[in-house]
């Protein structure tokens, strides 16, 4: 009596007495009951449906009195097709069932992921509203290639102004360029008349052609 005490406990319900029913898998169940209704839905159920009830009335109308099981009027077929009509219908309200479950379980998924699309969307649209107000001082890439190809425009110019420059001194006459490094006899400026040491042909006046 005291192990039997001992056994009972006040945190857990009692279990029912009664008549204990069979328990079974409602989801083995369900999968059985979406494979018949899966079944009773296609083309050759009816086929063969058909054949079967046409079979039943040549033979029960056909074939001899002591053969036929069920005479004129059908009652057995009667109570057959009746008996699978009444079991067809919860099975296909089941597969029903269980088909709107799964729908609504793809609806909810589908709207988690909407509303998560949607709220990356309008993080990345705050982003990129931040990153335009950040860069719009910078330097885009159109403003750098005006910059450097005016930059090149000012070297070329000053390339051919350097060119032009070097072409002058190079046409100048050889009086008018500067003396070489390490001195010469004579000044950079032109001799004119009024200079006595030398003569037009750059020697001096009293000297002779030959020494």
């Amino acid at each position: 009596m005291s192990e039997q005490r001992r056994a009972e406990r006040l945190d857990q319900p009692r279990e029912p007495r009664g008549v204990k029913l069979p328990r079974f898998d409602p989801e083995a169940f369900g999968r059985w009951s979406e494979g018949i209704a899966r079944g009773m839905g296609t083309a050759n159920f009816i086929v063969y449906m058909t054949v079967v009830i046409a079979a039943w009335f040549g033979w029960n109308t056909l074939a001899p009195a002591s053969l036929r099981f069920d005479p004129y009027t059908f009652t057995f077929l009667t109570l057959v097709l009746s008996l699978q009509a009444s079991y067809a219908a919860p099975l296909i309200l089941l597969a029903q069932n269980r088909q709107t479950d799964r729908d609504r379980v793809a609806l909810e998924e589908d709207r988690r992921r909407a509303t998560m699309q949607k709220a990356d969307t309008e993080y990345l649209a705050r982003e990129v509203a931040a990153l335009r107000i950040a860069l719009g001082e910078v330097a885009t890439r159109d403003f750098l290639r005006s910059e450097l190809a005016r930059l090149a425009e000012e070297l070329d110019e000053a390339a051919q102004r350097r060119q032009k420059l070097e072409r002058r001194q190079q046409e100048r006459p050889a009086q008018e360029r500067p003396p070489p490094r390490g001195g010469g006899a004579h000044l950079d400026e032109p001799l004119d008349e009024l200079d006595g040491d030398f003569a037009r042909g750059g020697r001096p006046e009293g000297s002779t052609g030959g020494s």
